[in-house]
Parts: structure tokens; C-alpha cells; sequence
């Protein structure tokens, strides 16, 4: 049956993705390369640090929504989604061995950073090394789209081309995206509607409004990871000649922006129950709204190296708000319709 394929599918992504980033943060920690030489550290850590487990809710996020969406239109198909999940944890970890590499040869990783040590510049592993690592990552991702590309076409091929060159451009090529003050506009595209949109066209070969509308919470949330990200590195931005658009905004307005993408992400799904479009179950999201309000104090308050807190923190609150929403979607559809 649909509905309790749907049902476990929701629980089971949201509990392995919590289990995994768990476990792979326990893991780094007993085995914390930053206590090795540089000359031989150990392997598998490095590389799991190079992955950043902490980022990986972003990626599992607009998964869970799609496919909440399309199990509220009875279009949830188990195999397409798993594939989509799959695709999404590999494409964002090649996002991340690409920021690592590029940051490094552009000069903008230094010891001053006061975020989570990038491999590449602290020598636990070499450029090439981080490299290669990125393309066999991207390969990987390819594999993923070759099978939803045989089950949902062609436009699964131009999304995925799409989303591996705005990972690299993102602090790669010529004019990398995330220098020039754009990092925000591509974050919401590519992990909101092009996420959302994707997960939900390969179940359903089709685009529905309701999945656009539930691509933009997602979509705010995970920019907000990437706000707290760029409000601490202000200075140091400056400093490397990057122009976020922290750096352009400043401070004060920065912690505006944040605060307006968290209250967005809540206020939206309301707007939709409100107007009929979803039920009065897309309010589950607020049960999430404690801790957005602990994290809007911590930016409000907190400045530089603590802020690594609000970092991990936004990317736990995204997953739980869509993991609220989607589960609201398969509980309208189990038991309203």
C-alpha cells in the first residue's frame, strides 16, 4: 500500500539521517585528526571530516519534502526516492570536497578560520587528493541519475548536470559564485525547487503547484545554514577579498536576513492550511518552532567561533521542520483523504 510505504519511508529517512550524522560525529571525534601530524594522518578520518557529516541534513531535507508531497498526491514511489536520497547525500559531499579544494588554491583557507577545519589547508590531505576524491564523488552521483534518468527521462539528466556545475562554480572557475554575493540566491535554488521539484518529478514525471510551494521552506531554511555560515566569516571574508553578501549586507543586517528565512519557512505552511491548500496537519512544523527561536537568539547574540553552534544547529532544525512537514503530508493523505 501507498500510504504506509510512505509512512515508513519518511520515518526511516529522517531517523537514518540523524543516526548516520550521529555516528559519523562520534566518530570524528575519537579519531580528531587535528591531534595527528600533518605529515601522516589518519586516512579514513581526514576523509570523513572532508565529507562534514553536519552538512548532510541539507541534502536530506528537500528528499523527505518531495517525497511527503508526492505521497500526499498518491504518486510516492519507494525505489525513485531512495535513488533520489542517495544522489542528494553524494552531490552535497562533492559540494563540500569542491569548497574544500577551491577555498584551498584561492587562498581563502587560512589558520584564521574559525570554522571546522578544511583538509585541504590544514595538510591532511593534498589537493590532488581532494580532487579526485570530488569527481569519484560526482561520478558516483551520476550513477544515482542514471537509473532515475531510465525511469523518469531526460529532464533528471539536465538537473543533475545542472546541479554538479553550480557546485563547483560555488567557490570554483573564474567568477565563483559564493565570492560574488550570489551564494544565497543559487543555495535556494538548487536545494530548494531543484531539490524539492526533482524528488518529486522522478515519483510523479510531473510538477505539481503544491510541490513549488513546498520547495520554498526548505529552500529558506538551508540558505539560512549558509547565512550563519557566511555572518561568522565576516572578517575573514573581507580579509581573503571574498564579497558575500554578509560582507556586502554587514552584521546587523545579515541577522535580519536570517531572522526573515526562519520566519518565512513557518509562516508559509500556515498561509497554506489557512487558505485550504494543505490541512491544518502542515502545522506540525511549529512544534519545531523552540528551537528556531533558539537558534534566531544565538545569531542575534553570539559572534565569530561560537557560532559553528547555530551552524549545526540551523541544519538539525531544517531536517526536523521537513521532516514535520512531510510527515503532516503523509498524515493528511492516510487519514483526511
Amino acid at each position: 500500500m501507498i500510504i504506509p510505504e510512505a509512512g515508513y519511508w519518511v520515518y526511516f529517512s529522517g531517523y537514518a539521517s540523524q543516526f548516520i550524522i550521529r555516528r559519523l560525529n562520534i566518530y570524528l571525534m575519537a579519531n580528531n585528526p587535528k591531534s595527528t601530524t600533518p605529515s601522516s594522518p589518519p586516512k579514513t578520518s581526514a576523509w570523513l571530516l572532508a565529507i562534514r557529516p553536519r552538512t548532510l541534513p541539507a541534502a536530506t531535507a528537500p528528499v523527505v519534502v518531495g517525497s511527503g508531497v508526492a505521497c500526499l498526491q498518491n504518486q510516492f514511489e519507494l525505489l525513485p526516492a531512495l535513488a533520489a536520497l542517495v544522489g542528494a547525500l553524494l552531490l552535497q559531499i562533492g559540494a563540500n570536497l569542491a569548497n574544500d579544494v577551491f577555498d584551498y588554491h584561492k587562498g581563502a583557507d587560512t589558520a584564521q578560520r574559525l570554522g571546522p577545519t578544511r583538509v585541504t589547508q590544514a595538510g591532511l590531505l593534498t589537493p590532488q587528493q581532494v580532487f579526485i576524491g570530488m569527481w569519484v564523488t560526482f561520478g558516483l552521483a551520476s550513477l544515482a541519475g542514471v537509473y532515475l534518468a531510465w525511469a523518469a527521462g531526460w529532464p533528471v539528466i539536465a538537473m543533475g548536470i545542472a546541479s554538479i556545475l553550480a557546485a563547483i562554480a560555488y567557490t570554483g572557475g573564474p567568477y565563483p559564485l559564493g565570492y560574488n554575493g550570489l551564494g544565497e540566491v543559487f543555495v535556494f535554488i538548487f536545494f530548494g525547487p531543484v531539490a524539492v521539484l526533482g524528488t518529486y518529478y522522478v515519483q510523479a514525471l510531473s510538477i505539481s503547484p503544491l510541490a513549488i510551494w513546498s520547495s520554498i521552506p526548505v529552500g529558506l531554511l538551508i540558505t539560512a545554514i549558509l547565512v550563519v555560515n557566511n555572518l561568522r566569516d565576516i572578517a575573514t571574508d573581507q580579509a581573503a577579498g571574498k564579497h558575500t553578501l554578509a560582507v556586502r549586507l554587514g552584521a546587523r543586517a545579515t541577522r535580519l536576513e536570517y531572522l526573515v528565512l526562519v520566519s518565512i519557512a513557518y509562516l508559509l505552511p500556515a498561509i497554506l492550511s489557512l487558505t485550504g491548500t494543505l490541512s491544518w496537519l502542515a502545522n506540525l512544523v511549529w512544534l519545531s518552532l523552540p528551537l528556531a527561536v533558539s537558534m534566531v537568539n544565538k545569531v542575534n547574540t553570539l559572534t565569530g567561533r561560537p557560532l559553528n553552534s547555530v551552524l549545526a544547529g540551523t541544519g538539525q532544525l531544517t531536517l526536523v521542520h521537513s521532516f514535520l512537514y512531510a510527515a503532516g503530508l503523509a498524515l493528511t493523505r492516510a487519514f483526511l483523504y
